[in-house]
């Protein structure tokens, strides 16, 4: 392996243990209670590393949030005609890249004007999920309607986020698996309802 080409793996892999401490103590103490001096030593490299990846704190829950939500877009690939199993696996996926939504909607509700960046890159991502949700719909559903689409869309992600307060909420008590199947089932039975209503 060349010189630049080792630097270029380790930065790399620096950044990774950045990112994954980040998430750690972002995951356990929220936005204001993570600062660089604790993913320093929770990722065992010095602060001047995280500075020389990420300019300050709102830029790296940014990047965290953005690892994750690039992790659980890999669950939105439609596989035959069965929706429910779409909806499970997209539940499961959730489970395992959670980061982006818990930052995302604890950065959104509180509305502060120091993390920018952070709740700026969340509102993208949950664009691009709602657009993507259109686009599973259209593809699962192309008779309806665009208000229809739009509809059941928009539902579907409140349902998500709705399920993953839950969670936060609940616990282990919670059987997310057994509700993102539940979902799955409510979004294939409100489709048809709605096509139903729009044919004469």
């Amino acid at each position: 392996m060349t010189e630049g080409r080792r630097r270029r793996a380790n930065g790399e892999e620096s950044r990774r243990r950045i990112l994954d401490a980040a998430a750690e103590v972002a995951g356990e103490r929220g936005y204001d209670g993570t600062s660089i001096a604790q993913v320093s030593t929770r990722a065992g490299l010095p602060a001047s590393s995280i500075y020389w990846h990420f300019k300050d704190k709102d830029e790296l829950i940014a990047a965290v949030i953005e690892r994750s939500f690039a992790e659980w877009m890999t669950a939105f690939e439609l596989e035959g005609d069965d929706i429910v199993d779409l909806v499970v696996r997209i539940g499961r996926a959730l489970v395992e890249t959670p980061d982006f939504l818990r930052l995302g909607l604890m950065l959104t509700l509180e509305r502060r004007p120091r993390e920018a960046s952070a709740r700026r890159v969340f509102l993208e991502v949950r664009a691009k999920t709602l657009t993507r949700i259109r686009e599973l719909v259209r593809e699962y559903a192309p008779e309806l309607g665009d208000r229809e689409n739009e509809l059941l869309a928009v539902y579907a992600m409140a349902a998500v986020d709705g399920f993953f307060v839950a969670v936060e909420i609940g616990g282990d008590s919670v059987d997310l698996g057994a509700l993102f199947a539940l979902h799955g089932r409510v979004l294939v039975d409100a489709a048809r309802h709605l096509l139903a209503a729009k044919t004469p």
